[in-house]
């Protein structure tokens, strides 16, 4: 048999109150495309630190070709033939391609000289990408490609990808699979860390499993069904969303031509947006990152004022009102960057639900904060959202991301909005937990809310959209029914529909 490339051997990590891995053992071999699979909380973040060298195990060993490996920092990872491709980008808008990639080098060559060799590997593997361009401008799947080319100019002999495809159009997706195809055939191996279990199934050769910090199983992903796979992650039976089928109420969202500049040089200027809102109405709406998702979100969270007639709530124009004044009148939002933005770090959840919940739950009265009534507030969400975390007391930063995102829209959904837009609501969380907030969503339709639910997972938005819309370059297509639409057609209108319908394929 073939030397295995990496060898895990009863690794364990502990941490005050919890083990993340417990006596983990995994064997990766040349050209492999291993899955690590598990629900948020279940280790995979951990275990990949400790091969990229970024957290030291408590005990077990690890061997690269045989030979022990014990990287001390992801230099010494890098130096060993170990690249890894983070969930978030870490580049500058300001710079080129070039000089991104060129500060994550060790001894980068000259510009003109790594210009050169950027071009060849981007036209070798497959991902079209000029050295010249600056990061700003580029889209998503263009600045996860700079990533990738960094990785690869270091010729690593296995690659890690943490959820690589939560920002990618199904033609993107494609062009990546393609390209890790052809790593894989040349022997590199891939370690491949994804919730979308049918990528899973198409791409890799095997998986393992981990819950609760342990391996639980493996299998040969082809040969499974996604649901089996799911249902080892978390195991018990996975509950499928269901909603009882209802017609929409009355409109109670308004967005007439909607105009609004660029916040920064980066960012999207909105461009005449127009959409009725129905309450018990779910409109998903797709787009690449970039877009203009996050312009639109704080314009309808109220972090942005637009003219007068642009906006309007049950009648009443909302556009110059503030977040506070429209939770008053029950629009509520979750915006996509979980820490910094919908939650603040180093606050305790308890702290955190009073931000939000203060107006609608009654937690603030008189000037004064009532703090005993905001900690049950936040057990509450803990509860119902089975959120993993030692107690309310905990700090925001403390949770799993995937937690955290649990926590975020469970604080929203039980303050009974009339009006929700959500950006990303399952993104970077398991299938268990991303079932259960695709049910409390389709549960708010169901008592009569209108919902917006803004996704780049376009299964998500035909599991849960009435009608569907996209957003390019800071324009909606015209929202049309979900139902029967394909996922080519959708990829076409995120594409490139600038406002217009897309001809059925």
């Amino acid at each position: 048999m073939t030397q295995p490339l990496l060898s895990l051997s009863s690794l364990t990590k502990a941490y005050p109150g919890v083990v993340a891995n417990d006596d983990v053992s995994l064997e990766i071999a040349p050209g492999e495309v291993h899955a690590l699979l598990g629900e948020n909380g279940a280790g995979k973040s951990t275990l990949v630190k400790m091969i990229y060298g970024l957290v030291k195990p408590d005990s077990g060993q690890m061997k690269i070709h045989g030979q022990s490996y014990t990287p001390s920092e992801p230099r010494a990872a890098r130096a060993a033939g170990v690249g890894m491709v983070f969930q978030h980008f870490s580049l500058f808008d300001a710079l080129s391609v070039a000089e991104n990639i060129a500060l994550g080098m060790e001894n980068a060559p000259k510009l003109n000289a790594l210009s050169a060799q950027i071009s060849a590997v981007s036209e070798t593997y497959g991902l079209p990408l000029s050295p010249d361009r600056i990061v700003g401008d580029l889209s998503a799947g263009e600045r996860q490609r700079v990533e990738i080319i960094r990785c690869l100019l270091q010729e690593p002999k296995l690659l890690i990808m943490d959820e690589p495809t939560s920002v990618l159009t199904p033609q993107e997706v494609e062009i990546l699979f393609k390209t890790l195809r052809k790593l894989s055939a040349e022997g590199t191996a891939i370690l491949y860390i994804s919730h979308k279990l049918e990528e899973i199934r198409t791409l890799c050769d095997s998986a393992t499993i981990l819950r609760l910090g342990k391996v639980v199983g493996d299998c040969i992903p082809r040969e499974t069904t996604a649901r089996d796979m799911a249902e080892m992650m978390v195991g018990k039976l996975l509950h499928t969303p269901t909603r009882a089928g209802q017609s929409a109420g009355e409109v109670v969202l308004t967005l007439k031509t909607l105009k609004a500049p660029a916040p920064n040089t980066f960012g999207m200027s909105l461009k005449d947006i127009s959409l009725e809102l129905r309450a018990g109405e779910v409109l998903g709406i797709g787009g690449v990152a970039g877009n203009g998702q996050d312009e639109l979100m704080s314009v309808l969270s109220g972090e942005r004022k637009v003219a007068k007639g642009m906006v309007t709530f049950k009648g009443e124009d909302i556009g110059a009102l503030g977040p506070t004044a429209r939770r008053q009148r029950g629009v509520l939002t979750a915006p996509e960057e979980r820490m910094g933005h919908a939650a603040a770090p180093d606050m305790s959840l308890t702290e955190n639900a009073m931000l939000t919940g203060a107006v609608r739950e009654g937690l603030d009265k008189g000037g004064f904060l009532n703090w005993p009534a905001a900690t049950r507030f936040a057990e509450s969400i803990i509860e119902r959202f089975d959120v993993r975390t030692s107690g309310p007391r905990a700090a925001a930063r403390s949770l799993s991301g995937g937690n955290l995102q649990k926590f975020v829209i469970g604080r929203e959904v039980m303050q009974r909005p009339e009006v929700f837009v959500v950006n990303q609501p399952t993104w970077g969380v398991d299938a268990s937990a991303a079932a259960a907030i695709r049910q409390a969503l389709l549960d708010l339709a169901q008592n009569g809310a209108a919902l917006i639910v803004i996704s780049q997972d376009l299964d998500e938005l035909m599991e849960i959209s009435d009608r569907f819309a996209a957003l390019n370059e800071g324009r909606l297509s015209p929202p049309r029914p979900a139902k029967g639409i394909t996922v080519d057609e959708i990829g076409l209108m995120m594409g490139g529909a600038h406002g217009m319908e897309v001809a059925h394929v």
